[in-house]
């Protein structure tokens, strides 16, 4: 199904990839990479991959709709232009990994902070299909400091690798930071920005890790327009049907980890329950 957006006619992202809505995509925090200061060239690489394979697996034998990579224990992050080749390498090999792993699951990437450029790179490189953005267009102050957007240049890179089938989900005043240098606009039009600037889906989050959105932010985005919207923090068990009256996916990490803590192992009790309740959701509304 092809709509019209505040850009560019698009099809809806998430149902080219998954065919539906009501898509759970679930965290892959990764143990740090080469380059990161927690990184451990003792051990190398395999704790991570492994601790990447088997989370995923967990994630699709719960049935989760696919899963977004991000190297979350790479902290504190650094500006996108700071990041090593060393990051976009270890990406890379993870996210190999996983496809031959999983060929038929949609797989993200997210290369924090901010890094579009290697997340298309790797997407390209290992089999990604999509990346996440936190910021695509305008800017904020980040804990890493001013980070601004990169549509325009990442579009144009994207396309000269030969990349353009990998999409890009992009927050709408992301979490995590100061948005006083766009406080002149209001949220639906700095979602408007985005759309306009050729992101192919939103995301919406709250204010920190584990925070649900507030509930007029997700309709105003919602509202503001058709591209399909993702809630991107702080999404439970007990929220999830008020958050799939605006969302079409959500990505859950935080709450389905041991205490709801990110840095945790996966809770396999919470994961089943969140597919559970998803699929409660979509046999009601099935009926409507």
């Amino acid at each position: 199904m092809t709509v019209l957006t505040d850009g560019l006619p698009k099809e809806n992202d998430v149902v080219r990839l998954w065919g539906r809505r009501h898509v759970l995509v679930g965290m892959l925090h990764l143990l740090p990479l080469p380059g990161a200061p927690r990184y451990d060239p003792r051990m190398g690489m395999m704790q991570a991959r492994e601790r990447a394979r088997s989370e995923a697996e967990q994630l699709i034998r719960a049935g989760f709709d696919g899963f977004i990579v991000e190297n979350g224990w790479d902290i504190p992050f650094i500006k996108p232009g700071d990041i090593g080749h060393e990051t976009a390498a270890a990406l890379a090999v993870i996210v190999a990994d996983l496809k031959r792993e999983f060929p038929e699951v949609p797989i993200g990437v997210n290369c924090l902070a901010n890094a579009v450029n290697v997340s298309i790179a790797v997407a390209a490189a290992a089999g990604g299909s999509f990346v996440r953005a936190n910021q695509w267009a305008n800017a904020y102050v980040a804990n890493e400091g001013v980070i601004e957007g990169q549509a325009g240049l990442v579009s144009r890179y994207r396309h000269a690798i030969g990349a353009d089938s990998v999409t890009v989900w992009a927050d709408v005043k992301v979490k995590l930071g100061a948005h006083a240098i766009t406080a002149d606009r209001s949220l639906a039009e700095q979602a408007r920005d985005v759309a306009w600037f050729d992101a192919d889906a939103l995301i919406v989050t709250g204010t920190r890790l584990g925070d649900a959105p507030v509930d007029d932010d997700l309709k105003t985005v919602r509202q503001a327009t058709t591209l399909p919207v993702i809630v991107g923090s702080g999404v439970r068990v007990d929220n999830l049907e008020d958050v799939f009256q605006h969302a079409d996916a959500v990505i859950i990490g935080s709450s389905i980890k041991q205490n709801g803590a990110w840095h945790q192992p996966m809770d396999e009790t919470v994961l089943h329950a969140i597919r559970a309740e998803r699929d409660r959701i979509v046999a009601i509304t099935s009926k409507e």
